[in-house]
């Protein structure tokens, strides 16, 4: 497999059926535009040296990680003591139980990684699983540890795989209510929901990734490009965020074509009758 090494490897384990697995990692770093502190004065990199208030610089090699129980006060822990603390699912991936995925709310999905057999040997056991997988038509649950945490993970089958995708704890998702309970309860127009409609079914079409570039990314690699030539930035205008409209009259010059107001700016001038019908002006 041409692949970095992997992030994980153990086992994976259906009832009595066990086969030796890998675990890579789904994505890859995003972007190609890394910074570094400059000094503008010298023109040299900033380095980062780990320094004690009292003592100064310090060796990271002889460093130690600690947990604070209460303010300056910390349990001092070597790496010796972490990898001591042993759970099952450090080196197995125990498939607990089977759900339907659209019964895991989309907030606990996290990072997708790539499930494979570990050796040839693993093979045969390892697609036994999957397809049993692939036959239920549902999720399965497991638990791996990674980076000193325990994470449970979705895994289900894809081609010869298994994709298998860590969930968040329910410790880590905050209830949506806390956002949207100031959120005013509008009573909305039924012609203004269906002209939006229309709008959706107009810009119905495929998933595909590949039309999503990172365009900051991109500008950011354009200035860089243009300030090693010696050329000066041209500054962008800030986009207008106070302008009135009529939203009826936003909608429907949206349905009819016009980007401007699908962007957010400056409609088309609204008629006289369209202002009168709806009797609404919201800002934008």
């Amino acid at each position: 497999m041409a692949m970095s090494r992997p992030t994980w490897r153990g086992h994976l384990r259906l009832s009595l059926v066990t086969c030796p697995v890998a675990l890579y990692t789904g994505t890859s770093a995003a972007g190609d535009v890394h910074f570094n502190l400059i000094n503008p004065e010298t023109n040299n990199r900033i380095k980062m040296i780990t320094t004690d208030p009292d003592a100064g610089p310090v060796d990271r090699s002889k460093l130690v990680k600690g947990y604070e129980v209460e303010r300056g006060r910390y349990v001092l822990l070597t790496d010796e003591e972490i990898r001591s603390v042993r759970l099952e699912s450090t080196k197995t991936i125990d498939i607990e139980r089977f759900v339907a995925a659209d019964k895991i709310d989309r907030l606990y999905w996290k990072d997708p990684y790539f499930l494979v057999p570990d050796g040839k040997m693993a093979a045969e056991s390892f697609s036994v699983i999957r397809e049993a997988m692939r036959a239920s038509g549902q999720i399965a649950l497991g638990r791996v540890v990674m980076s000193t945490r325990e994470r449970m993970v979705a895994l289900e089958p894809r081609e010869r795989g298994i994709v298998a995708f860590s969930l968040r704890s329910h410790d880590e998702v905050r209830d949506p209510h806390e956002a949207f309970a100031s959120i005013p309860d509008v009573k909305v127009d039924p012609a203004m929901i269906a002209i939006a409609h229309k709008i959706i079914e107009q810009q119905e079409g495929p998933f595909d990734p590949s039309k999503f570039t990172d365009r900051y990314e991109d500008a950011l690699k354009a200035l860089i490009a243009a300030k090693e030539k010696g050329h000066r930035p041209v500054a962008v205008e800030e986009p207008q965020d106070t302008n009135v409209i009529d939203l009826m009259a936003a909608l429907r010059a949206s349905l009819a074509g016009d980007g401007a107001a699908r962007r957010g700016g400056p409609s088309k001038a609204t008629p006289k009758h369209e202002k009168k019908a709806t009797g609404r002006r919201v800002r934008a």
